[in-house]
């Protein structure tokens, strides 16, 4: 555990699961740039660690993430006007990265989402590859109440979860989503009771990762491509896919396991 920083790291060694923690529960975890740069620098090295087989991320306290820090935002309409786009676009930059690297994890990731996950908060739960709410949570795209718009990626990640009409119906009205909705409608992917979040979302997590590493790799990578792609492109990076997998010792192993097991079955 890293003791005194925004955001958190634990690594069940049995499983091979990273636990992400957001860890400023006196502000229900808001994101400030700090907070972002201390996750992606932990999103790095997950990404780089072959122990790590996937991530769970979730929150510090009684909220996942509330958003973006509101007193960050009262400073930055302090700045000179002249500075005040370039910087902004700076900071979407730097977000989008982080976001990006989240979202692209080749490995699988699952948002355990323990309470408040209200704007970017709710963006960082969508780019996950699952959502696992506890019966408190709730679901907020709250960008419009601050005169905002989504910023996160949920203007890409929402719709593909729960329908366009529904997407814009979420957007526009900036209301909450109590979990049991968030699951009938497919925000989330399972609803757990609060006491056994965190172990219901590291168990998934380890059976989601226990399997060939490249092959989850490539077949997510695809995966997230395909509403962009046709279906001869998919086809194609399939193939392409399967060629690496042709190769890998993950595959050879398991043929030979397989067939290992088939003979002493006869």
């Amino acid at each position: 555990m890293d003791e005194g920083r925004r955001v958190e790291l634990t690594i069940d060694s049995s499983s091979g699961v990273a636990v992400v923690t957001f860890n400023r529960p006196e502000v229900r975890n808001a994101i400030d740039d700090a907070t972002r740069a201390e996750l992606q620098e932990l999103l790095d090295r997950a990404a780089d660690d072959p122990e790590i087989k996937a991530l769970v991320l979730t929150g510090k306290g009684p909220a996942f993430c509330a958003g973006g820090d509101i007193s960050a935002m009262q400073r930055r309409l302090g700045a000179p006007p002249g500075q005040l786009g370039g910087s902004g676009w700076l900071r979407q930059r730097r977000l989008h990265a982080t976001i990006t690297t989240l979202h692209t994890l080749e490995k699988p990731t699952l948002a355990a989402v323990n309470g408040a996950a209200a704007g970017l908060g709710m963006d960082l739960a969508l780019c996950c590859d699952f959502i696992v709410a506890s019966e408190q949570a709730f679901f907020a795209m709250s960008y419009v109440e601050r005169g905002l718009i989504p910023d996160g990626g949920g203007l890409y990640f929402l719709p593909r979860r729960v329908g366009l009409p529904r997407a814009k119906e979420l957007i526009f009205s900036a209301r909450r989503v109590m979990a049991d909705e968030a699951l009938t409608i497919g925000l989330a992917d399972r609803v757990v009771p609060a006491e056994n979040l965190l172990e219901s979302a590291v168990q998934w997590a380890a059976e989601l990762g226990a399997n060939a590493g490249t092959a989850l790799a490539l077949s997510k990578s695809i995966l997230d491509q395909t509403f962009e792609l046709g279906a001869d492109q998919a086809f194609a990076l399939g193939a392409q896919a399967q060629a690496i997998c042709y190769t890998t010792d993950e595959h050879h192993q398991a043929v030979t396991a397989f067939l290992a097991r088939r003979t002493r079955a006869t």
